[in-house]
C-alpha cells in the first residue's frame, strides 16, 4: 500500500497531515525538554537538601552515634541520587533533544522540496489542460465556420442570379474554411494526445514518486519518534542499577543502626563514676541521745534564719552561687573538676590528639633533614642555613609536644589511680546508726539530715541554694583564725577572691567585684558543725576552694552536699587555728549531728 497509488487524489490532505506530523515531533522534544528542566531542578533541589542537613560543626560529637551515622550515609546516597538524575538530564538533551532537532530540521527540508516537486508537475498539468482547451475551442469554431461556408456556396449556387464570379468566390471561401477547420481539428487531437499523455504520466509516475516521497518522510517521523521514546526509556535504565545501589545502600544504612551500641555510646559519654545512693536507714527515735540544748538551739536558729533562694546569705558575706561544676565541660588543664570516667576520657582523648600531632610533626622534621642533607649535597638546589631554622622551629615543636604528653600521661595515670563506681568500696558500703547519730547518702554521695528544715531551691542562675555555713570561710577575728585564711567555693570561680586556701598568698580583705559573685565582708563568729566525716580515699587539692585530705582523717562537716558532689568540711590546724575547704562528698562518709 503506497500513498500514490491510493490517495492519488489527496495531495492536499497529504500535505496537511506531514505538516501536523512534524509539529507532533516538535511537540515531543519540548515534552523532553520540560522533563529535562525537571531533573535538572530535582537535582539541584536534592543537593541543596543534602547540604542544609549535613551536620553542623557543634553537632560532630554526636557522629559516633550509629543512627547519625547511618544518616550520614543516607545524604550521601542521596547526593549519588542527584548525580543520576543530572546524568539523565544531560543524557536526554544530548541524545533525544539533538536527534529530535536535527531530524525536525531534515523533515521539514524533505518536505518543502516534494511538495515544491508536486506543485511544480499540478503547474505542468494544468497548463497542458489549458491547452488542449484552446485547441478544442479553435476546432470548435473553425469548424461551424466551415460548415457555414458551405451552406453559404450551396445558397450561391443554386441562385440564378449571382454570376459565375460570385459563386467561384463563395466556393473559395467555403475551400478556406474547409482547411481551416481541418487544421484545427488536427491541432485540437494533437494537443489531446499530449495532454493524455501527460495526464497519464502525472498520475501513474511523477505525482506517486512526490506522494511515496512523503509518506517515506512521515514513516521515518514516526520511527524516530519511536526510538526517541525508546531512548529516553533506556536513559533512565542506564542509571536505574546506581539508582538501585544507592538505594540500598539507604537500606543497609537503616540496617547499620544499632540501639544498644548507642544506648553503650550514651553511658560512655556522660557516664560520671560517682556511686549511687544507699538505702536510707531506719531511725530509732527511742534510741537517739539528748542534744544539748544549746547546740539544738543554735543550729536551728541556722537553719531557720540563713538559708535562702537566691544563694548563700550569712551575716560574714553575701554571695551567689552560679555555674556548680558542669559535668559536661571543663576549664581545667588536667580536668580534675570533671568526673572520674569523664576526666579519663577527656584526658585519652588529649594524649591521642597529641600523639597524633607528634607524629606529623616527627615527619616534617624528617622531610626538612632531608631537604637539608639534599641541600648540603648539592648547593645548587638550595641554601641548607634556609631549612636550619625551620628545623630548629620544628625540633623546638616537637620537644613541647613530648612535653604535654608526659604532662597528660601522668594525669592519666593518676587519674586511673582513683577508684570508679563499679570497683570502689563505697559501692558495696552499708549505712549504719552510731550512738544515736545517723547517716544517710545523697544520689551524689553526700550525706543528709533528714531532720534537717532547710528549703532547698535552685536559683534563677541555676545553682542550688546553700546554708550559711556555706560562708563560713571569711576572716575570723578574735583569735579564732590566727592564720587569716578562708576558702571559696571551687565552683564559684573567685580565683582572685579576698580569701584563699591555706599555704597560699593572703587576699585582699577588701570587696572583691566579679559579677554576680561579688559579696561583702563583716565579722561574725565561726558556725557550729553539722556533723563529722572520715575520709575514704586521698585527695589532693588541685582546683580553688578545695583543700586535701589523707584517708581515714576525721574532719568536721560545715556544710552538706547539694547536688554539686562537693561537701565543705573543716580540719583542726593546731598551728594556725583550722582550715575550710571543699572535698569530693564520694571521698567520704558522713556522719550528721541528729
Amino acid at each position: 500500500m503506497s500513498w500514490g497509488t491510493e490517495l492519488w487524489d489527496q495531495y492536499d490532505n497529504l500535505a496537511i497531515h506531514t505538516n501536523k506530523g512534524i509539529e507532533f515531533l516538535d511537540k515531543y522534544a519540548n515534552f523532553i525538554r520540560d522533563r529535562l528542566t525537571i531533573e535538572t531542578e530535582y537535582a539541584a533541589k536534592l543537593r541543596r537538601l543534602v547540604k542544609n542537613y549535613q551536620p553542623k560543626k557543634k553537632e560532630e560529637e554526636d557522629n559516633e552515634f550509629t543512627s547519625w551515622q547511618a544518616f550520614r550515609k543516607v545524604l550521601n546516597e542521596i547526593s549519588d541520587l542527584a548525580g543520576q538524575r543530572e546524568v539523565v538530564a544531560e543524557s536526554l538533551q544530548l541524545q533525544i533533544i539533538q536527534g529530535i532537532s536535527l531530524l525536525s530540521k531534515t523533515l521539514r527540508e524533505e518536505r518543502k522540496k516534494c511538495l515544491a516537486n508536486g506543485t511544480y508537475l499540478h503547474q505542468n498539468l494544468t497548463t497542458q489542460l489549458a491547452a488542449l482547451e484552446r485547441a478544442k475551442r479553435n476546432y470548435e469554431k473553425a469548424y461551424r465556420d466551415s460548415e457555414k461556408a458551405v451552406e453559404n456556396y450551396k445558397k450561391a449556387d443554386m441562385d440564378l442570379n449571382l454570376s459565375r464570379a460570385e459563386v467561384e468566390r463563395y466556393k473559395n471561401i467555403m475551400t478556406a474554411k474547409i482547411q481551416q477547420s481541418d487544421d484545427a481539428k488536427n491541432e485540437y487531437a494533437n494537443q489531446l494526445q499530449k495532454s493524455n499523455n501527460l495526464q497519464q504520466q502525472h498520475y501513474h509516475e511523477l505525482l506517486p514518486e512526490v506522494f511515496n516521497r512523503l509518506q517515506e518522510l512521515d514513516e521515518k517521523r514516526t520511527r524516530g519518534i519511536r526510538e526517541f521514546i525508546i531512548g529516553a526509556a533506556d536513559v533512565e535504565s542506564s542509571v536505574a542499577p546506581i539508582i538501585a545501589r544507592c538505594l540500598e545502600g539507604m537500606v543497609k544504612a537503616g540496617e547499620s543502626i544499632n540501639e544498644k551500641e548507642d544506648s553503650y555510646k550514651v553511658i560512655e559519654r556522660y557516664q560520671s563514676g560517682f556511686t549511687p545512693p544507699g538505702d536510707i536507714p531506719f531511725e530509732d527515735l527511742s534510741k537517739m541521745d539528748t542534744l544539748d540544748t544549746s547546740q539544738e538551739s543554735h543550729y536551728n536558729h541556722v537553719q531557720s534564719s540563713h538559708l535562702t533562694v537566691k544563694g548563700t546569705i550569712s551575716a560574714n558575706k553575701i554571695k551567689k552561687r552560679v555555674g556548680i561544676f558542669n559535668i559536661f565541660g571543663s576549664n581545667k588543664e588536667d580536668f580534675s573538676d570533671l568526673p572520674p570516667n569523664q576526666r579519663r576520657k577527656k584526658l585519652q582523648a588529649k594524649i591521642a590528639e597529641l600523639q597524633q600531632k607528634i607524629q606529623q610533626e616527627t615527619a616534617a622534621r624528617d622531610g626538612l633533614m632531608k631537604m637539608k642533607v639534599v641541600y648540603e649535597a648539592n648547593s645548587s638546589l638550595g641554601n641548607p642555613m634556609t631549612v636550619e631554622g625551620q628545623l630548629n622551629e620544628s625540633e623546638h615543636k616537637l620537644e613541647k609536644l613530648k612535653m604535654d604528653l608526659k604532662k597528660y600521661q601522668g594525669y592519666l595515670e593518676k587519674a586511673n589511680q582513683i577508684p570508679i563506681a563499679n570497683n570502689s568500696p563505697q559501692a558495696n558500703r552499708t549505712h549504719s546508726m552510731n550512738n544515736g547519730h545517723r547517716s544517710s547518702r545523697h544520689s551524689n554521695g553526700s550525706t543528709e539530715d533528714n531532720n534537717y528544715d532547710g528549703d532547698f531551691q535552685p536559683d534563677d542562675a541555676g545553682s542550688l541554694s546553700r546554708s550559711d555555713s556555706e560562708d563560713n570561710v571569711a576572716q575570723i577575728q578574735n583569735g579564732h583564725n590566727n592564720n587569716n585564711n578562708g576558702s571559696a567555693s571551687p565552683e564559684s570561680g573567685l580565683g582572685t577572691s579576698h580569701t584563699s586556701l591555706p599555704g597560699s598568698a593572703h587576699g585582699s580583705t577588701h570587696e572583691n567585684a566579679m559579677g554576680e559573685d561579688a559579696y561583702y565582708e563583716t565579722e561574725m563568729e565561726p558556725l557550729q558543725p553539722l556533723g563529722t566525716c572520715r575520709a575514704l580515699y586521698p585527695f589532693e587539692a588541685t582546683s580553688e576552694g578545695s583543700i586535701p585530705m589523707n584517708e581515714g582523717e576525721e574532719l568536721q562537716v560545715i556544710e552538706i552536699d547539694q547536688g554539686d558532689g562537693w561537701t565543705r568540711v573543716r580540719r583542726i590546724n593546731n598551728t594556725n587555728g583550722w582550715d575550710e575547704g571543699f572535698v569530693p562528698t564520694s571521698y567520704i562518709e558522713c556522719t550528721l549531728y541528729a
